[in-house]
């Protein structure tokens, strides 16, 4: 076989009969080394071969649609190009497509698959989940929640590469991604503000760390403009269906129009659902007489609300993209991020359940 007389011959593309062309063949292809295939495919190129030689090789491995042995390389480099990411419940939540997704594919673009173990909640599923990834010598782990709360870390979590997403770590002790929620809560005042509203009620949300965090942010940009929200329009009521419409009749059923709230933000997009559905059930036109702004941009939900729901959005897929590129600079570098916080955009998705406040 003389493969190497020419790149684009019918020769050039027949490896050495294993099925897979593997990096000599790419050599005879290029007329360079196996060790200068070598270098090219694990990053020792630089200073070694010229750029001119480096192309022939990456053209000569395209041609023959070879890859660079994971398992190989990773031994070599003591990696395996496999992270690990845990989570609690978020198999079961509306948003795990879009987080894992994002990890998934910017884990990809760097050469790294991600084994994924859910845990249903079960504090001793995730420690043996970590202990298992441990064992099977993943290069750093991600573990996510389903909604932002503080956690318990796993055990075993510190002794590899970790990174939280969308929770925080009881101990403070590793980086976490998380979404702004108190900034997400500001926008969407401003989203009411902004059309006239002055008359404003917060509705649904429990005792957790983003119900408060939204809520202090809508009081902030409140405040701003000299609006105070009164006790009774701040309506904790859960995260359901139920809780909005529970939370909208307590404020409008029997209540003048000039007595009650012109705009409502909703702790999700669940809670501005039952919100909808009560100011139908009362009369109440959305948005010419009551303008209503949610919040997580629910997936299959949002947008076929009637109206369809405008919302401040959870950046669940960036909270996958951004905890796994600081995963993988980690196990790049070796060093170990800092435990600090970063916390994410939330996006407005604009729809039609806003509009101007009514003149009463």
């Amino acid at each position: 076989m003389k493969a190497a007389d020419g790149m684009g011959s019918a020769e050039g593309k027949q490896s050495t009969g294993s099925g897979r062309p593997t990096s000599r063949d790419v050599a005879r292809l290029a007329g360079v080394s196996h060790t200068a295939v070598s270098f090219v495919f694990n990053g020792r190129a630089e200073g070694n071969l010229s750029p001119a030689t480096q192309e022939r090789i990456r053209q000569a491995a395209v041609q023959l649609g070879y890859r660079p042995d994971p398992v190989a390389r990773g031994l070599r480099r003591s990696r395996t190009a496999v992270i690990g990411l845990v989570t609690d419940e978020i198999a079961s939540s509306p948003f795990a497509g879009r987080l894992l997704r994002g990890a998934m594919d910017t884990a990809w673009a760097d050469g790294h698959l991600v084994l994924t173990v859910d845990s249903g909640g079960d504090p001793a599923k995730e420690d043996a989940a970590v202990a298992e990834l441990l064992d099977r010598r993943v290069d750093g782990i991600i573990y996510a929640a389903m909604s932002l709360r503080r956690v318990r870390v796993p055990e075993g979590l510190h002794r590899t590469h970790s990174v939280l997403a969308n929770c925080l770590p009881e101990d403070d002790s590793l980086p976490a991604v998380i979404p702004a929620e108190r900034a997400g809560g500001r926008t969407a005042a401003w989203l009411l503000l902004e059309q006239g509203h002055r008359r404003v009620a917060f509705v649904g949300g429990h005792g957790d760390i983003a119900s408060a965090e939204r809520l202090r942010g809508f009081r902030d940009a409140l405040r701003a403009e000299g609006i105070t929200v009164p006790r009774d329009w701040v309506v904790r009521t859960g995260g359901e269906i139920s809780g909005g419409h529970e939370g909208a009749v307590r404020l409008f059923d029997g209540t003048p129009a000039d007595r009650r709230p012109t705009g409502v933000f909703a702790y999700n997009d669940r809670v501005a659902a039952g919100v909808l559905h009560a100011a139908t059930r009362l009369g109440i036109s959305v948005p010419g007489d009551l303008s209503v702004v949610g919040y997580d941009d629910q997936e299959h939900m949002a947008a076929y609300l009637t109206p369809p729901l405008t919302t401040v959005a959870l950046p669940h897929r960036e909270m996958g993209e951004a905890a796994t590129r600081l995963l993988l600079d980690a196990i790049a570098t070796g060093r170990t991020p800092p435990a600090t916080v970063r916390r994410l955009g939330c996006p407005v998705i604009s729809r039609a359940s806003v509009g101007p406040a009514p003149i009463r």
